[in-house]
């Protein structure tokens, strides 16, 4: 019995034992130690593909924060991020 309560307390504790391992790793772009880097390449793709969608004009040069913020903003505009 004492295995099963192990068991129990692992998988709280254990981010690949849990049914939503991702719902703990969203953040604000804000707290992003990264956030002033620049995007990466799958939020440069995603980006224009969103910007032709909403027919807005592509800013390479955004951050990583920027961009992300950017994404959201064309998702909710285009529907996609329903």
């Amino acid at each position: 019995m004492a295995r099963r309560q192990h068991d129990h307390q692992d998988a709280a504790d254990n981010p690949k034992r849990q049914d939503h391992p991702g719902s703990n790793t969203i953040k604000d772009p804000d707290d992003w130690t990264t956030g002033d880097e620049p995007m990466t390449g799958a939020q440069a793709s995603y980006l224009k593909t969103l910007c032709e969608e909403a027919g807005e004009e592509f800013d390479s040069g955004l951050s990583k924060a920027d961009a992300s913020r950017r994404i959201d903003e064309l998702q909710a505009r285009t529907g996609r991020g329903a």
